[in-house]
């Protein structure tokens, strides 16, 4: 079995992270104010570190399932800083390792410093240019910098080299290899301010593949689609003319392919590992969309998620078919009892609701926003703008859509 590592990026700035153990060894790229996704199989382990201009900093050290059935987690800077992190159980804050403002009191720490101190720590503390600390190096390489850093945040990271090689280590460093809560999710959040994660941004696993029993099953890369309607429906899978850094051109006009589906049946369809863009039912909009991509440039996987921001014309729901049990979408009729205000009907009649964005046909439905808000959320799925909502991965380049 496996579960999900959540890489939340709260800053305002793109942030690569150096991973060990998983996502094959890969660096990542988590964008400015959005969450990554990385597969963890129980009993793995590895490391998620920061990189400050090409410098290892603060890093989370993970096992997943590891003895008596629990997670292992730390957060240490021994190898440097240069920003905030924190690691805890998604959702489970008495977990939570890390200091979320380590670079602010590092900050404090060192104006308040004696001038003999600064002298010492010249040779592995970087400034700017108004003085103030930027990045240190590897405090295992620097006793000063451990003694120096043990001021302000000993007993909430990990500092020194810890129980290793014949060596006690320290006692507070030790604790913080103490282990979680049974065998869950785990949450890293980044910022350069405070790291402290909103509880808010991160929901559990959502099991829809529980209550769905799949007769096709992965093939290859492409996309399992299930029409959960009692009559035969049409999906339009339209590629982007063109994609960009968190960007996209999209095709409103050149589906390929359209799949016809039974009702209440399923079908694999085969797409390259190149196919960026959405499915939708038909090709008319207002329509709800399924966002995805087979191949991500950073891990190779498949990423995908739903989005009403040129309408909803029904409830649809993407997930991982690689058995990480990742899930997100809703599956309740929101058409149905929405207000008159916040429909806007395809041209062939079929009841919908409006763009919450604008377009072409319309500008921006205050009405649907508000609908869609109440009964789905910007979490299951995008509303208004392009945070928010969680991403999911499947590692085998294969996602299932399900449309109800």
């Amino acid at each position: 079995m496996s579960h999900i590592i959540f890489v939340q990026n709260l800053s305002g700035h793109d942030q690569e992270f150096e991973v060990h153990g998983w996502n094959n060894n890969q660096n990542m790229v988590v964008g400015a104010g959005q969450t990554s996704t990385i597969n963890a199989p129980d009993g793995s382990s590895g490391a998620i570190i920061a990189l400050h201009d090409g410098h290892e900093g603060e890093q989370a050290e993970i096992t997943k399932n590891g003895f008596g059935g629990n997670d292992f987690f730390d957060l240490s800077n021994i190898v440097g800083a240069g920003g905030n992190m924190t690691v805890q159980q998604v959702n489970n804050p008495a977990t939570r390792k890390g200091d979320p403002l380590f670079m602010q009191n590092l900050n404090n720490a060192y104006h308040n410093a004696d001038d003999a101190t600064k002298q010492s720590l010249q040779p592995c503390v970087h400034l700017d240019g108004n003085g103030n600390v930027v990045r240190i190096d590897a405090i295992k390489d620097y006793p000063q910098l451990e003694n120096f850093v043990r001021t302000f945040a000993d007993g909430k990271t990990y500092i020194g080299v810890g129980a290793w090689g014949g060596s006690p280590g320290n006692a507070s460093d030790n604790n913080q290899s103490s282990a979680a809560q049974g065998n869950t999710d785990i949450q890293v959040t980044y910022n350069d301010g405070d790291a402290s994660p909103p509880s808010s941004q991160i929901a559990p696993v959502m099991h829809f593949r529980n209550l769905i029993q799949r007769d096709v099953q992965p093939s290859g890369p492409g996309i399992i689609l299930h029409n959960h309607t009692d009559q035969q429906q049409q999906y339009a899978f339209f590629n982007n003319y063109w994609n960009g850094n968190g960007t996209a051109g999209a095709n409103f006009d050149h589906p390929d392919p359209i799949i016809t589906v039974n009702a209440n049946d399923s079908t694999f369809v085969s797409l390259p590992e190149s196919f960026k863009g959405r499915v939708q039912r038909g090709t008319q909009l207002p329509a709800t969309w399924v966002e995805f991509q087979i191949s991500a440039d950073n891990d190779g996987a498949a990423h995908g998620d739903i989005s009403l921001q040129q309408g909803c014309d029904g409830a649809a729901t993407i997930s991982a078919t690689d058995g990480s049990g990742r899930s997100n979408g809703f599956t309740d009729d929101i058409v149905s009892g929405a207000p008159d205000a916040a429909f806007q009907n395809k041209p062939d009649g079929t009841r919908a609701l409006a763009t919450t964005v604008g377009n072409w046909m319309s500008g921006p439905n205050q009405a649907a926003i508000d609908w869609e808000n109440q009964k789905v959320g910007q979490q299951r799925a995008y509303i208004q703008g392009g945070t928010g909502t969680d991403d999911v991965a499947s590692s085998n380049k294969c996602l299932a859509v399900d449309f109800y």
